[in-house]
Order: C-alpha cells, then sequence, then structure tokens
C-alpha cells in the first residue's frame, strides 16, 4: 500500500513538473503573440516580412522591413552550421569510435566545458582578436561582419552539436560493429558505413538542435556582427541579425508604442522559427529511439 501511493505522489510531481513545462511554452508564446500581433494592426504583413528597410525611429516616414534582419540572421547561422557540423562531427566520432577510455575522459567534459564559457567573454574576444585578424586577412578597415560573428557563434554552438553527435554514436549497437568486422571492413569503413549510418538520424537531431542554438544567440552577434542595417551582400558584410535588433533597440523604446509591439513580432517570429527547429530536431529523435 505505502509503495503504491509513492509511485502515485511520483507520478503526480513529474506530472505536474511536464505540465508546468507545457503551460509557460504556451504563455511564452501567448504573451509574445498579444504584444507582437498588434503591429500588424498599422503595418502590413508583407511589408514587415518582405520590406528591406528596417528603420521604426524614422520621424517622418518610419520603416518596418525585416527581410534585411532576416537575412543577416540566415547568413550567419547558416556559415556557423558549415563549420561547426564537421568540427562537432568529426570530434564525436574520434571521441565515441577511436580514442582510448583514458582519452575520452578527458576530451568529452573538455568540450562540453565550452559550454560554460559566457557568450560575452567569446564576443570579446573577438572583438580583440579575431576581427582585427579577419579584417588584416581581407583588407578591410575592421572585421566586424558576418563572418567573424558566425566563426564565434560556431565556437559557442561546438559543444551541443558534439555532445549530441556522440551520444548518438555510442548508442549504436555493439553488434553491427563485430558484424562489420567479422565481414572484414576497416575500422574506418565500419565507422563511415555501418556506425555513422546507424546513427543518421540521431545526427540529424543534433544539427538540428545546435542550429536552433545559433539562431537564438545574441550577445556574440551583437558585439561582432557589425550592425548595419544594409541589405547583406556577402559574409564580410556587416550585418545586424534579429536577436541583436531586438536587444539594442528594445531598451529605447516607449512601452506600448508600435515600435515595442515591432520588437515583440520580431521575437514572436525568432520564437517560431526555433520552435519548428526543436519539433523537427523531436522528430528524428523519436524516430531513432523507435528504430
Amino acid at each position: 500500500m505505502f509503495t503504491g501511493r509513492r509511485i502515485e505522489w511520483s507520478q503526480i510531481f513529474f506530472g505536474t513538473v511536464a505540465s508546468l513545462t507545457v503551460v509557460f511554452l504556451c504563455g511564452i508564446f501567448f504573451f509574445l503573440a498579444v504584444i507582437g500581433l498588434g503591429v500588424f494592426a498599422e503595418v502590413p504583413i508583407i511589408e514587415f516580412f518582405f520590406g528591406t528597410l528596417w528603420n521604426p525611429s524614422a520621424y517622418s516616414a518610419p520603416s518596418w522591413g525585416t527581410l534585411s534582419l532576416l537575412l543577416g540572421t540566415i547568413i550567419v547561422s547558416a556559415t556557423a552550421l558549415v563549420i561547426v557540423v564537421p568540427l562537432g562531427l568529426s570530434s564525436a566520432i574520434y571521441v565515441s569510435q577511436l580514442a582510448s577510455p583514458r582519452t575520452r575522459e578527458i576530451l568529452k567534459p573538455a568540450i562540453e566545458m565550452i559550454a560554460s564559457v559566457p557568450s560575452v567573454v567569446l564576443g570579446l574576444l573577438g572583438l580583440l582578436y579575431l576581427a582585427p585578424l579577419i579584417a588584416g586577412i581581407f583588407g578591410m578597415t575592421n572585421g566586424l561582419n558576418a563572418l567573424t560573428a558566425a566563426i564565434l557563434v560556431a565556437i559557442a554552438a561546438l559543444p551541443t552539436i558534439a555532445s549530441i553527435c556522440e551520444d548518438a554514436l555510442s548508442s549504436v549497437s555493439k553488434r553491427y560493429r563485430d558484424a562489420s568486422y567479422a565481414l572484414g571492413a576497416t575500422q574506418w569503413m565500419t565507422i563511415r558505413r555501418v556506425i555513422v549510418p546507424s546513427a543518421r538520424s540521431g545526427l540529424i537531431a543534433a544539427i538540428l538542435l545546435g542550429f536552433g542554438r545559433i539562431i537564438g544567440e545574441t550577445m556574440i552577434v551583437l558585439m561582432v556582427a557589425g550592425n548595419a542595417l544594409a541589405l547583406p551582400r556577402s559574409l564580410l558584410d556587416s550585418v545586424r541579425p534579429m536577436t541583436a535588433t531586438i536587444a539594442i533597440e528594445v531598451k529605447e523604446v516607449v512601452v506600448g508604442s508600435i515600435h515595442w509591439e515591432g520588437l515583440f513580432a520580431i521575437g514572436l517570429s525568432l520564437f517560431v522559427y526555433t520552435f519548428i527547429l526543436n519539433l523537427i530536431a523531436d522528430m528524428f529523435i523519436h524516430k531513432r529511439i523507435k528504430a
């Protein structure tokens, strides 16, 4: 009887915690939607999402186009993903398949410790060292651009992708490896043709979760992306991603104004984008578990 009561109370406790998580998520979405959607009462949706100029503080003719902000976010995020995926996957393969147990015990915590470095510290290092290096390589007056931001954001996302990829590779059944060796395959052939394909859904989930981490980064892009509102044309152009726009302008606007609502609409857009990415990643994770 006592054991049954304890199980019942534990189910109630964990069920309540899980339910509160859903409630908080819905509450955040509702809060953003209530304020953010108000901007469309005065700003056409087409102008907001496809306009190329964001200048809501202009006195005579304010502009509400977020396309340049979205493109800045995409350029930084996509470039960071291109940089971090090979690094994260290579690190995961080495740690899970090639490293000795002793080396694995050292490397895995070391990679995960990168996540403990504050974003502002990475931004400061980029501002003092990486940006001048990029400027010198490309002959520019300053290196505050999308490329600098992408490199630093990739470093920030490396622990997420590497750790989840390593877990996915380690979860592949040892029987697959033994069967591959029994057929005469080398270690590299086994990794490339057996282990990595078997962990494909988990690896894709890791990449998507890392991409969500990249999109949501604020402090690094705020410090080193250049914060230019012009439509970006290359990686060497200064950009202002959506997160940086919110961080820069939210402290200066009047609460309840249309500018205030516009910033919440940008936040709502980011919330929807990252929610979709996490939803897709969750689908891949469940697919891997069922497989």
